[in-house]
Order: structure tokens, then C-alpha cells, then sequence
């Protein structure tokens, strides 16, 4: 990992002031260093995490997962109620779920309309909508 991708990745914690530790800094390292955004699982990152020769238990990337998500630097996306995607890319956006190979992309927002919703149950406000938009290759 280049120091700049570190920088990038200590400094994308501290905006939310999330503690920096080793473990914390390598994983952010690994998901915003390059400053692209990602769709990762935790198994995913896991395993990126292995090859960049760090060492992290996948409770750990669990854990710190978690973290991001409740500090606002993540976003959980599950699919089929069972499996979770992270997103480092916290505007509103759809995605598109590719059944063939099991992964995440975002899809194009702006070609995306909703034209109403359900109102929500009394005593309840809708908080935010998921789009997941399911694809198989023909």
C-alpha cells in the first residue's frame, strides 16, 4: 500500500472520527485509498485484506465494518435478506445485482424514477428506499 492510499484512508476515518487503529487504517486503506468507491463483502475484503499480506480476522473485518457503517462511512446493502454488501458511496443510488457471480455495481441513478410510494404505517416514517436491481447475463 502506497503511503498516499494510507493518508487517504486515515484521513476518510477521521472525518468521521473513527479511531484510527492499525487494523481500521489497513481495511480503510484497502476500500478508499485508491479513491474509487467499492461494493465489497466482508469475505471479499477479507480476502484483499490476506493478499495485501495484512493480518485481520475476518471477525475483525466484520466488526470494523460495522464501525464504518455506524460512523456514516458505509452504507449495508443486503440482498436476498442474508447477504450484505458495503458500499463506500453514500449518495442515493440504485444497484444492480449480478445473479451470475454474485456482486454489487451501482447503477444509474438519474435513469432510475420513482413515481410514488406506499404510505408508511401510522405511527412510522419511511426512512430510506433501496433499489436492487436483479441481473443475469442472456
Amino acid at each position: 500500500m502506497t503511503q498516499d492510499a494510507t493518508t487517504r484512508g486515515t484521513d476518510w476515518l477521521t472525518t468521521a472520527n473513527v479511531r484510527p487503529t492499525r487494523q481500521r487504517v489497513s481495511l480503510a486503506t484497502l476500500l478508499v485509498g485508491d479513491g474509487k468507491n467499492r461494493h465489497v463483502t466482508a469475505e471479499s475484503l477479507y480476502e484483499a485484506c490476506s493478499s495485501a499480506g495484512e493480518r485481520v480476522s475476518l471477525a475483525t473485518v466484520y466488526n470494523t465494518l460495522r464501525t464504518f457503517c455506524d460512523a456514516g462511512l458505509m452504507r449495508e446493502i443486503t440482498v436476498d435478506g442474508s447477504k450484505s454488501y458495503f458500499d463506500t458511496n453514500m449518495s442515493d443510488h440504485p444497484h444492480f445485482y449480478w445473479e451470475d457471480d454474485n456482486t454489487l455495481s451501482d447503477a444509474p441513478a438519474a435513469e432510475l424514477e420513482i413515481a410514488s410510494l406506499p404510505d408508511a404505517p401510522e405511527g412510522a416514517e419511511i426512512s430510506k428506499v433501496d433499489v436492487v436491481i436483479r441481473l443475469r447475463r442472456k
